[in-house]
């Protein structure tokens, strides 16, 4: 079960239009703006995701009605997969894996809604200015340039359509100023009806598959029996979940850290020292970085985007605690 932990890393983060159209004068009130619009505006679109020299596109279609969110997400580079969101639930289906990993909805966002809804204390770990307008998929859009105050985050160029707010595009920037990774829509189509067919399941299902509920419970800090022993400057604990990894497994802590933009998640779960010592180590994929160490019989893995020194400091600061 442990590839699922990584899977959920990576699987799970109609406005009022009088309000959408008038455009803020404060970067701040830019980046709430593109919160709002990634979550409460129809659109489609298809975009591209570039790390490095890997190239991926995908395709979004996302509508509001009374019900709330509606969301399918369709990556259209190699191996299949799709993305089905609703207000209450996320699948993630993985036809190469015969495979349907359900959980509910809230957590981790694919582009364009990958802002949070609430910006609490973000100034305090970022600068944050505006920058040019320019031109991204045909359509104007106001760039917004956050720069990190220390070490342990990493730095975001944001592009936001001028009269919806849609986020049309962003990077990620290492400490160098370099490109980490970039998504941008190629084409998008913002408002107008979308009917619900277009957000249901495309992928065909057929024969036997594997569905993983990877719904979990929700606990709190001190029953937990984990702490952080040296707390990252300007990141909090936003929420612990107990996630069972299936029978004989036991359970797999899923810990939560933010600092109002990035995120880092931390699974605590059982291992064996020798399944364990092969597993602990350290790897990237594209702004992600997971960092594992053995703390006992458990394997804390640390993976966020965020640099690797951040992962790595959170993981290693990790302990059990009396209760």
């Amino acid at each position: 079960m442990k590839w699922l932990l990584v899977v959920l890393g990576f699987c799970f983060t109609l406005v009022e239009p009088q309000a959408m159209a008038q455009t803020p004068g404060d970067a701040l009130s830019w980046l709430g703006r593109m919160a709002a619009a990634g979550q409460r505006l129809n659109y489609s679109g298809t975009f591209i995701y570039q790390s490095g020299k890997s190239f991926e596109t995908s395709r979004v279609v996302h509508m509001m009605d009374a019900a709330g969110e509606h969301e399918r997400l369709e990556v259209l580079d190699g191996s299949p997969r799709e993305v089905v969101r609703s207000s209450s639930e996320v699948r993630c289906i993985l036809p190469d894996q015969r495979t349907v990993i359900i959980d509910r909805a809230g957590g981790r966002r694919a582009f364009p809604a990958r802002l949070p809804s609430s910006f609490a204390g973000i100034a305090e770990n970022y600068r944050i200015r505006k920058g040019e307008v320019g031109r991204i998929a045909g359509m104007e859009a106001q760039q917004i340039i956050l720069e990190p105050k220390d070490e342990y985050r990493f730095g975001y160029q944001l592009w936001a359509e001028m009269q919806s707010g849609l986020l049309l595009k962003s990077r990620t920037l290492d400490d160098r100023g370099e490109i980490i990774e970039q998504f941008a829509f190629s084409d998008v189509k913002i408002g107008g009806d979308i009917a619900m067919e277009a957000v249901r399941p495309r992928l065909a299902r057929d024969g036997d598959w594997k569905v993983v509920h990877a719904n979990g419970v929700e606990i709190r800090r001190e029953d937990s029996g984990w702490g952080v022993q040296a707390p990252i400057a300007g990141f909090s604990l936003m929420s612990i979940v107990r996630r069972p990894l299936g029978r004989d497994h036991g359970d797999a802590l899923h810990l939560v850290y933010s600092d109002g933009l990035a995120a880092i998640s931390v699974f605590i779960e059982p291992a064996n020292q020798a399944s364990g010592r092969l597993a602990a180590g350290q790897l990237s994929s594209g702004a992600i970085n997971i960092y594992k160490r053995m703390v006992g019989p458990h394997l804390v893995t640390a993976l966020g985007e965020v640099p690797l020194r951040t992962v790595q400091r959170l993981a290693d600061a990790m302990e059990p605690v009396a209760r």
